[in-house]
């Protein structure tokens, strides 16, 4: 009776792990095919500084949220060029022959203070080009350089003023930017007096992760990494503990209108 019961026993053991097995299974081939929302950021150097998009990227994956971050950016360009095709930029290639659900828009640093009736003009022309392709446009407000803060009073001026024109949401990059600066003098978010530093370039990531999908960035790790095309790791950023949790804390407490891009 003892060998019989023992025995028993197992094939329900058996029974039971198959069962979960084929649950198991069964998510993963539903989350697997979970269709990903596909992101163009357009922009220059402000965008790309230490791959500040593959960390979006980055952070979507670790929270498993099904985003797919793609980027089209040459350095020192305006969106004047960016619609032009000057320079070398393939923005009107990949808007015109790829599907985007939505494309993230970044003027030259200070071409909505020096240059308004370009970044109006140019800005507007793309939102509607992107519009005009099923996606949605969001402006990427930056900040002002390291040398004169006082820039970016202009800068959001211009941003909200384009957004509210236009009717699509700002994400307000440069004033979260400058709070980080003015809370935390003694971190350098500059690698220069205009670029993003890597602990400049986290916070502006997480920025983007936190307007786009509404989540907390509380768990997000301090250290991001990606793959490259061989499936070696590419480490992406290193961020002290300390500063992470900072950062972190000043972007959840930031109220976002609206609060969730990806799910309205």
């Amino acid at each position: 009776m003892m060998v019989t019961k023992n025995k028993n026993m197992k094939i329900r053991n058996i029974i039971l792990y198959l069962f979960l097995a084929g649950i198991s299974l069964t998510n993963f081939a539903q989350n697997s095919g979970e269709k990903k929302s596909k992101i163009l950021f357009v922009g220059n150097s402000f965008t790309y500084f230490w791959n500040m998009p593959q960390m979006v990227n980055a952070m979507a994956s670790t929270e498993k949220v099904p985003i797919q971050v793609k980027q089209s950016t040459v350095g020192g360009t305006s969106l004047k060029q960016h619609y032009n095709k000057e320079k070398g930029t393939k923005t009107r290639d990949y808007l015109e022959n790829n599907h985007w659900d939505y494309v993230i828009l970044q003027e030259y640093s200070t071409g909505p203070v020096y240059h308004q009736d370009d970044f109006k003009e140019y800005g507007t022309k793309l939102a509607n080009l992107v519009k005009s392709i099923g996606a949605e446009p969001i402006l990427y407000m930056t900040w002002a350089y390291k040398s004169n803060p006082l820039y970016q009073p202009a800068l959001s001026k211009a941003y909200n003023s384009l957004g509210k024109n236009l009717q699509v949401n700002v994400i307000p990059v440069g004033e979260i930017f400058m709070n980080a600066r003015t809370l935390r003098p003694d971190l350098n978010f500059y690698f220069d007096d205009k670029h993003p530093s890597s602990d400049g370039s986290y916070l502006i990531a997480l920025i983007f992760y936190k307007a786009l999908t509404g989540n907390s960035v509380a768990n997000i790790p301090d250290r991001l990494n990606s793959k490259d095309e061989n499936g070696e790791e590419i480490i992406l950023s290193f961020i002290l503990p300390e500063t992470g949790i900072f950062l972190r804390q000043l972007v959840d407490e930031w109220v976002f209108e609206p609060n969730n891009i990806l799910k309205n």
